[in-house]
């Protein structure tokens, strides 16, 4: 069970990044009054209610987004199993009436690891955008990146972290492998020795992690990622928030006891960080209560090739929502060298929103 005070809390980043309007958030919020599996009046309940009525409406994306919350932030019980089962059916409903989306079922290492993709072709291999998300994020919450690739000439494929969704690889030491076998698997339909990887959250993480071994990797936009504190820094590990340590030891099969003592040696340290000869694009939130300030310092110390948003904003910057994907959107951009209108103008619509929030924009 979860502490539904958190639940609430840390919600609201992942609604406001699958635009979920915040009516609609309030009106299942004012019905959730605990957190008991499969109960009346429950998390995983109401907002698969709120779910079910979209998708008798034929609404199939807003469904599969609230279905995504329903089952935030991981299965723990039936209810968001099903809930989790429930958003991967009926993004898989949106996705045969679009052009081009693929469902990749894939044997990496023996384990099962599913994946959406677009623009794949062997005649026409394009470079590849990796999309990723956090400890708590599924591939189905990416659907509007799936949407605009084809425009940028990219090739995409939306990925899970390992142990995430339908990923069942073990979130382990080994887990930047992943990355590198996605890579593998792909590497006749996609020109897979210009892979860009957005990976937000903790997949940035496992991103730089393989970066420093796989040359592919030719650029990494993350945002709220960990880098070396989050795993080092003891006292601040036990100001976590109690959904992120049991989101992690559910993941990694971990007691939540043991599991800083057993992340330590996860950290990429400041010799490794300054090997990186690639661009690093990050968004920073200066109240992050997950990931530690020292980890901006690191990366400005250290980080060759930095392009680095502060925004005054807790994890996941949901007040700076527009502002922070349209940064990211201009960094893909950057990666690919792009200098056409489409930069031009993702360049103005970023200062523009910078300028609303009062934020400067490198």
């Amino acid at each position: 069970m979860n502490d539904l005070g958190e639940l609430r809390q840390y919600v609201t980043a992942h609604a406001n990044a699958q635009r979920i309007g915040r009516a609609t958030c309030r009106e299942v919020l004012d019905r959730v009054h605990h957190d008991e599996d499969g109960q009346p009046g429950s998390w995983a309940v109401e907002w698969t209610a709120a779910a079910r009525a979209q998708e008798r409406r034929g609404r199939l994306l807003e469904a599969c987004r609230l279905y995504n919350i329903a089952r935030f932030p991981y299965p723990d019980g039936e209810a968001r199993q099903l809930a989790a089962e429930q958003s991967v059916r009926v993004f898989g409903r949106w996705a045969a009436g679009q052009p081009d989306i693929t469902y990749l079922d894939l044997d990496v290492n023996g384990r099962r690891v599913t994946c959406w993709a677009t623009g794949l072709s062997e005649p026409e291999p394009r470079p590849l955008l990796l999309v990723m998300g956090g400890i708590v994020s599924t591939k189905e919450q990416w659907a509007g990146i799936l949407g605009q690739v084809r425009a940028l000439g990219l090739a995409a494929v939306v990925a899970e972290l390992p142990g995430v969704g339908e990923n069942t690889l073990p979130y382990d030491e080994d887990g930047p492998g992943l990355i590198s076998a996605l890579l593998d698997r792909i590497g006749e339909r996609a020109d897979v020795s210009r892979t860009y990887a957005l990976a937000m959250s903790f997949s940035g993480h496992l991103a730089l992690r393989c970066a420093l071994r796989d040359r592919r990797i030719k650029g990494v936009v993350t945002g709220g990622a960990p880098v070396h504190d989050f795993f080092t820094d003891t006292d601040w590990w036990s100001r976590l928030p109690r959904i992120t340590v049991d989101s992690l030891a559910h993941l990694t099969r971990t007691p939540p006891r043991d599991l800083n003592h057993r992340l330590r040696h996860w950290a990429i340290g400041p010799e490794e960080l300054a090997a990186l000869d690639i661009p690093v694009h990050y968004v920073a939130s200066l109240r992050d209560e997950i990931i530690p300030p020292g980890e901006v310092r690191l990366l400005r110390g250290h980080a060759r090739r930095l392009n680095l948003l502060e925004v005054d904003d807790v994890h996941g910057s949901p007040a700076h929502t527009t502002l922070t994907r349209l940064w990211c959107a201009l960094a893909v951009q950057r990666l690919r060298g792009g200098a056409g209108a489409r930069t031009a103008v993702l360049r103005t619509l970023v200062r523009l929103a910078g300028a609303r929030h009062g934020v400067r924009v490198p």
